[in-house]
């Protein structure tokens, strides 16, 4: 079954009022305005001081029987942090679940510490989200669907025509009522095809990549939001899958890959954190980089996927980087080291400083006292809310 294909699910699709669960009662509730689909949507604004902040989890991935330490490190950074909004950027489930109830149980897992907090919040998918579909028959326009169905989901509509699904952004007014801030969310793709016209991909990388289509839609809405607002929104783009310039950039070159290389790339482009594996692009370069150099409203392009990459830096005026692995129950470090670091990256912004954005930084699950032993301790779902037993 490929990854497109459309199938209908009863209960999946509606989008609706959801009822939460517990209410942390250190989170104010979100404003709440009713959007073009008729749907209540919380309302994104920065805060009156002016600031600003966002949690980015990735590679939650996991079955409807998530490592409970996921959930523990969802809720203490979110318990710390405050955000004011939360990306989960790609492989949010994974394979072993095998019915629809199962599917819906693995996405309420990772949906719950922002809707039990009040906090709103948006999905990307990565290569795994649907490697279940086969045995569940729930796609990613189903699960989108499902997604946005709750109450303090922030995910519009998927841009119409594109490739993937989930392509849209999310516009983040300031103190004054105007946007401040945007958020860009794209789909970066599941596995490249077997050929193409013709030919095998035998020994280029088999993820996916970025479509043109996609880059074109980036730069035709980017372009329409300074021509409406007269001047170009700062933002951040979260996708799941790396681009080919983080490698060009740990090591400064193309072609080069000593240590010589990557300490001039280090020095030139200021990269901070850990490189534990190989960058996995796909085979093509997408030109999103390009695209977003040119433009110059994205402040800072973000990714998960390789789950033991920690580092960032600044590739010719663009960060790029890398939030490291929320779940437990995934590949980490080689031996006891497993888990050391399973973490969330945040990002806070400042509408009164040039470019909005002040500083990111990672908060690992070391911080917060949670049991870092290499092994599995799965459990049971989280109850779904009483509209979607």
């Amino acid at each position: 079954m490929g990854r497109r294909t459309f199938m209908t699910l009863s209960g999946v699709g509606a989008a609706g009022l959801v009822a939460t669960g517990a209410e942390s009662a250190a989170a104010a509730p979100a404003a709440a305005a009713v959007g073009a689909s008729g749907r209540r949507e919380p309302k994104l604004r920065f805060r009156a001081d002016g600031t600003y902040t966002i949690v980015q989890f990735n590679d939650t991935q996991d079955d409807e029987k998530i490592d409970r330490r996921t959930v523990e490190l969802m809720r203490a950074v979110l318990d710390d942090e405050h955000p004011d909004l939360v990306i989960l950027n790609g492989d949010n489930i994974t394979g072993g679940c095998d019915t629809p109830l199962e599917m819906q149980q693995a996405m309420n897992n990772v949906a719950q510490p922002m809707e039990e907090r009040r906090i709103p919040w948006a999905v990307t998918f990565g290569n795994h989200d649907e490697d279940s579909t086969p045995s569940s028959g729930v796609d990613e326009e189903q699960m989108l669907a499902f997604y946005r169905s709750y109450r303090y989901n922030v995910n519009g509509p998927t841009a119409r025509g594109v490739t993937g699904q989930g392509n849209s952004h999310l516009l983040i007014d300031g103190t004054n009522g105007r946007p401040a801030f945007n958020v860009w969310l794209l789909d970066s793709g599941r596995y490249a095809p077997g050929t193409i016209a013709g030919q095998n991909l035998n020994g280029y990388p088999t993820w996916d990549w970025l479509r043109m289509d996609q880059v074109d839609w980036y730069y035709r809405t980017s372009t329409e939001l300074e021509r409406r607002y007269d001047r170009k929104i700062p933002s951040l783009m979260f996708i799941h899958i790396p681009l080919w310039e983080y490698r060009f950039m740990w090591f400064g070159s193309v072609d080069g890959r000593t240590a010589a290389d990557h300490e001039r790339g280090k020095a030139r482009h200021g990269i901070v954190g850990e490189r534990n594996e190989e960058e996995c692009p796909g085979p093509f370069n997408s030109g999103l980089f390009s695209a977003v150099q040119h433009r110059g409203d994205v402040k800072g392009i973000f990714c998960g996927h390789d789950h033991v990459n920690t580092y960032t830096g600044d590739y010719y005026g663009v960060l790029l980087g890398y939030a490291g692995n929320t779940g437990f129950g995934t590949y980490g470090l080689s031996g006891s080291e497993r888990n050391r670091l399973r973490g969330a990256r945040v990002y806070r912004l400042d509408e009164a400083v040039d470019g909005v954005l002040t500083e990111t930084t990672m908060r690992f699950a070391s911080e917060f006292g949670i049991d870092l032993t290499a092994d599995d301790q799965w459990m049971e779902p989280l109850p779904l809310p009483r509209d979607k037993d």
